[in-house]
């Protein structure tokens, strides 16, 4: 791309919309990302790798012509890829293992996802390598009970290298000698911490040299990147990953993952100022999930819990792992809103509640009779709380068919509309089945 714009060019260009989960991830942010990115002209990543996972279901051109139904599977690529119109684009923020992107890469080209052209990389950009991933498992293992329930994708020891700046970036792939000592470097400081474990360090400088040169047509300055395209008023979806829960800051920390999930991340991840942005569309599940550890008020280990889980299909894109299920929390949700600042709200998976007679929804938090005031930051006291909720009548009714938000059940309206006045942010989008057209707008 041509040179860095002037900075007030930045002031006057197009705004980036955000989309971000919050709760505890997999709130089935992918299928409004594919809505969105269906009039967008960049989809970008701003934190995180290959530890999240977004589903898409999409109709495809099949051998005859006709539409085949297609599902495709993102982990680290954003997923406005679906759009042949859209570029991705994966920002300074981000975590790349890049044996992982190019495999990503190659499955969704498989199935008739032409994206030459159209994927980009920040040079700023850190990079993943297997020996992470193998420290991933050990960390794990070393934390005994308490551990994290990772994905073990290595991105936590991915992060720990930048942030004690000794990681490696993605330009670094490009003065090969420089790699080569600092990666050596690197993995002897894990050889140190963790034991000699089994690794081929000269192998995989081997590999990395290879991958570099598959890797350059993909490269770019992402500053550069990212502003030229604002400055051109180009269309700019920052799709999030994971979710305000499990943010470095402001989640259940230590439960969490190793980035800024919250909007401040588009900012550290993008490097666009908040001037920048737009829209921010938050992504909440009609009831609560989350995978690994950790304390979870409203989770149920009951016949409700079961039925979110199964009727849900509430396991890991990524990893298969199945997810722990409870009541929707509003005391997480109010929270959520003022961390983020949603303009919208995006409400997922309405119709997994249809078979149930009624429907509880956390309101409040107390310990010892007194009611907190906001979300506790400490987990010992958050595994104390006494839960509050408001019970409200379920629907009983089939909702998937339904096409348009006034047609839904009476009582499935009040659900929607009871949180709404809650949170005191509209919903916008309501999703009843897992195919593109299933989302209703209001």
């Amino acid at each position: 791309m041509a040179s860095l714009p002037k900075p007030s060019a930045s002031k006057q260009g197009a705004k980036a919309s955000v989309l971000l989960g919050a709760q505890w991830g997999d709130e089935g942010k992918g299928k409004l990302s594919d809505i969105l990115s269906a009039e967008m002209d960049v989809c970008a990543r701003c934190a995180g790798g290959n530890n999240a996972g977004h589903t898409i279901v999409v109709n495809m051109p099949g051998a005859n012509g006709e539409p085949v139904r297609t599902k495709f599977d993102f982990h680290l690529l954003p997923s406005g890829l679906v759009n042949p119109q859209c570029v991705g684009f994966l920002g300074s923020g981000v975590v790349i293992h890049v044996p992982s992107f190019f495999t990503e890469l190659d499955s969704l080209e498989k199935k008739g996802l032409n994206c030459d052209g159209r994927l980009f990389v920040s040079d700023r950009a850190h990079l993943v390598f297997d020996f992470h991933q193998v420290v991933d498992g050990l960390k794990e293992v070393e934390l005994g009970g308490s551990s994290i329930g990772t994905t073990r994708k290595g991105i936590g020891p991915a992060y720990s290298s930048k942030a004690s700046r000794s990681g490696l970036r993605v330009h670094h792939l490009y003065d090969p000698e420089l790699f080569a000592r600092k990666f050596r470097t690197l993995v002897e400081g894990r050889f140190k911490r963790y034991g000699h474990f089994e690794y081929d360090t000269e192998g995989e400088i081997a590999r990395y040299r290879a991958f570099a040169e598959r890797l350059r047509p993909h490269i770019v300055d992402g500053v550069t990147f990212i502003h030229k395209a604002l400055t051109e008023n180009k269309r700019v979806l920052v799709e999030g990953a994971n979710a305000l829960m499990l943010d470095l800051d402001f989640g259940t920390y230590p439960f969490v993952t190793s980035s800024s999930t919250s909007i401040g991340g588009v900012c550290t991840g993008l490097g666009i100022p908040p001037q920048s942005i737009g829209e921010v569309f938050g992504v909440v599940k009609a009831y609560t999930t989350r995978v690994g550890g950790g304390p979870f008020p409203t989770e149920q280990l009951n016949s409700v819990g079961e039925h979110l889980q199964e009727v849900g299909a509430e396991w890991g894109v990524t990893t298969g792992r199945r997810r722990r299920c409870g009541w929707l929390d509003l005391v997480v949700m109010r929270y959520s809103c003022l961390v983020n600042g949603y303009t919208k709200l995006n409400l997922t998976k309405l119709d997994v509640l249809d078979g149930l007679g009624e429907i509880k929804v956390a309101t409040s938090y107390k310990i010892d009779g007194v009611e907190l005031q906001s979300f506790p930051a400490d987990l010992e006291r958050l595994a104390q709380v006494e839960v509050g909720y408001e019970t409200l009548p379920g629907w009983k009714e089939d909702i998937s068919k339904v096409t348009k938000y006034d047609d839904l059940p009476q009582l499935c309206k009040q659900y929607v509309e009871f949180i709404e006045d809650f949170l005191g942010v509209h919903i916008a989008y309501i999703g009843v089945g897992p195919a593109r057209e299933s989302m209703l707008t209001r």
